[in-house]
């Protein structure tokens, strides 16, 4: 065997050796054809190209450093900190000039967590393609916009009610005037616990995966290089997934606008015996020159068997921006959202934005008290340049008596004076009973 190895390394040497500037050979000795490429630095993000323009690989990274610090006048302690918000590594690539391919990875938190993952086709006519693997559902202007061209450091609140990343496949097409999204999607494969609930419940009890109906149409009817009116509708029919932890359920919860604040005030917990749940969305944004405002409202309704009684959950959100330094904003056409700035001079932008947004996670018919939450934040952002950014928030949060996190969190005081969990037996009144904080919060971003 030993002598068989040595063989065959110098079977495959001798051919590597043979090489020409004709012939080219891989690692198991099969002659290949090749392309010369040329290195370049795009902005600051490192691509190599072919000279016939059907082979582009490029680096896609980014790295977000946040800290923030919350008032002290709270039910509930809250902890001022520091993280890694994104640490993220992805490579992409343009093959034989119709075939796409990115693996995204997130490193934050000390732990890996799979992003988007997926092929691609795109027709000869540029305007249509179709994209199988793990990437975001087509719903929610907001949610499937980068994270690298937000305006906020955490999307608004409604935005976690989004159908966000799961498998799948879908179709796209797109105009001057128009973008078409559909697909049919699976489970969420992108933390370990989502991929080992979804294991688990194959391997011991057969259950199916599950699957959702997405789509997304646009219309623009004002659009050119400096101004666009943007109309949006999405939609989403969706079964129980296996990714969920119990079988048949939907949950929503989310943080309030902090990643660092891990208190998760709003969280209707497993909502059990759901039959499908559907959701809409409706858009509405726009912008001329340096001044953009984007808005949304969302609609989530739970349907569940054995005559459990339906729920149903919205919320909305409203933000606006401005470029102080004269540059402009950007629109994709393709992708029906806002993308990288123009900087109005060569030393930086400085952009002011304001929002205000909402959620209610209660249903009283349905009695499922998952609490809801209003909050306005304002901020300002300054673009160094096309890879370099700093962000700083500020946000005032209220939430009602019912966001106490699934019954672990204060949101008052009882008859007796003493601080309580349970949003019937609070004192105050509406405007005053449920956590309301303060914070402010800031981050370094670069993108390489």
């Amino acid at each position: 065997m030993l002598v068989a190895f040595i063989l065959y390394s110098i079977g495959t040497n001798a051919q590597f050796i043979k090489e020409s500037d004709s012939i080219k050979f891989n690692q198991y000795g099969q002659e290949v054809s090749y392309l010369s490429l040329n290195g370049e630095a795009r902005e600051g993000i490192l691509s190599f190209t072919s000279g016939d323009g059907n082979y582009l690989f490029w680096m896609d990274n980014r790295l977000q450093f946040d800290m923030a610090a919350f008032s002290t006048d709270t039910y509930n302690p809250i902890g001022n900190g520091a993280e890694i918000r994104r640490a993220r590594f992805a490579v992409k690539a343009i093959l034989y000039k119709n075939w796409y391919g990115e693996l995204d990875l997130d490193f934050a938190g000390s732990k890996l967590e799979l992003k988007d993952a997926y092929i691609k086709y795109t027709f000869d006519s540029g305007d249509y393609n179709i994209k199988v693997g793990h990437f975001r559902e087509s719903f929610g202007m907001e949610t499937l916009t980068s994270s690298r061209y937000v305006v906020f450091m955490e999307r608004s609140l409604i935005s976690k009610m989004d159908a966000s990343r799961s498998l799948g496949m879908q179709a796209n097409h797109w105009a001057d005037r128009y973008s078409l999204s559909g697909g049919i999607h699976f489970g969420n494969v992108g933390e370990l616990e989502e991929t080992t609930y979804a294991q688990d419940k194959n391997k011991d009890f057969g259950i199916d995966d599950g699957y959702s109906f997405t789509g997304r149409a646009v219309y623009r009817p004002i659009v050119d290089d400096e101004k666009v009116l943007h109309l949006g509708l999405a939609g989403t029919y969706r079964t129980p997934k296996t990714s969920a932890e119990f079988p048949d359920s939907f949950r929503f919860s989310t943080r309030t606008h902090s990643n660092i604040n891990r208190k998760k005030y709003i969280d209707t917990d497993d909502i059990l015996e759901v039959d499908y749940a559907t959701a809409i969305g409706l858009e509405l944004a726009g912008a001329y020159k340096g001044f953009m405002f984007q808005s949304e409202y969302k609609n989530t309704g739970v349907t569940r068997k054995n005559d459990l009684e339906s729920a149903t959950f919205d919320g909305w959100y409203a933000q606006a921006g401005y470029l102080l330094f004269g540059g402009q904003y950007n629109y994709a056409r393709a992708d029906g959202e806002f993308t990288r700035i123009q900087r109005g001079k060569s030393y930086g932008e400085l952009e002011a934005v304001v929002r205000y947004d909402y959620v209610n996670a209660n249903d009283f018919d349905a009695e499922i008290y998952g609490g809801s939450a209003d909050g306005i934040a304002l901020g300002l952002n300054y673009h160094f340049n096309a890879n370099v950014r700093f962000m700083l928030n500020y946000a005032y949060n209220n939430h009602d008596r019912f966001a106490n996190g699934k019954g672990k969190l204060y949101v008052g005081h009882d008859s007796d004076g003493n601080l309580t969990k349970d949003p019937f037996a609070v004192v105050e009144s509406d405007g005053d009973a449920g956590e309301d904080f303060s914070m402010i919060s800031c981050r370094f971003e670069i993108t390489f």
